[in-house]
Formats: structure tokens, sequence, C-alpha cells
């Protein structure tokens, strides 16, 4: 039996085992970490995409005038360029009050070949605009 302090080269690891180790380690783990950066791209890519028509209505209210009739084609257009693929139609009602509008909103995939996609929204809103006077003032701003 040997008395005494242990023999250094038998008790630790060199340098260069370590470097190669860690080496390995981080090599192993940055190819996790791109193997979960993939696997949830690819599950955001399997969601589906819920359009709503919050952006035409906010662009139809912030119309100064409406008519009854269908949405006006600006604001589809708008609407289309700002979510390709997707397209907005509705209609424009005044309801029995004056000033008074209701707005039915369907949002669906674009049309391709004379099919649509499926409607992924219906929205329906209420609208106040003041009716203009002849005198081109509004009856609220008359003393």
């Amino acid at each position: 039996m040997k008395i005494g302090p242990p023999n250094r080269e038998s008790t630790a690891f060199s340098l260069l085992e370590v470097m190669i180790a860690i080496a390995i380690f981080f090599g192993c783990l940055f190819s996790i970490l791109a193997l979960v950066s993939r696997s949830l791209a690819g599950a955001r890519s399997l969601e589906p995409v819920s359009m709503d028509a919050r952006s035409a209505i906010a662009m139809l209210s912030l119309t100064n005038r409406l008519e009854e009739g269908p949405l006006p084609s600006e604001i589809i257009a708008a609407f289309e360029a700002e979510n390709p693929g997707y397209t907005v139609m509705g209609d424009i009602f005044e309801e029995r009050t004056n000033g008074l509008f209701r707005v039915n909103f369907v949002v669906g995939g674009a049309s391709k070949g004379g099919t649509k996609g499926p409607v992924t929204m219906e929205a329906s809103i209420l609208l106040f605009r003041q009716p203009a006077t002849p005198g081109g003032r509004s009856p609220m701003l008359r003393r």
C-alpha cells in the first residue's frame, strides 16, 4: 500500500479531453434546439388562420358616408390588399331610426374559379351617421 499524494496523471482529465467533451455537449445541444425550432414552426403552420373583419369595420367606420347597399368597393379592395387570399363582403341597411345603419360582414377565402372558400367569420355592427341637412350643417350644431 502506498502512502502519499495520489498520482495526478491518473486522477484528472486533461485540458484536451475537457474541450472535446464540451464541444460534443454543445454540438448535441444545438442540434436538439434546431429540431425543436423546426417542430414548432411546423406546428404553427398547421394552426388554422382565423381571419376577421376588424380591419374592414375600422375602414368603414372612418368614412363619412354610409349608403344602403353593398360594401363600397374601395373597402373591399383595401381589405383584400391587406389580407391576401381573403375577401370581405357585406351589406349596409338603414335601420328604422334616422342615421343608424346595420352593417353585415362576411369574411371568407378569396374567389378562385368561381368557387368560394370557407366562411371564417360573420359579423354585424351598428354605425350611426348624423344625416346632413340641406344647409350642410348637422342638426346637432344648430342653435
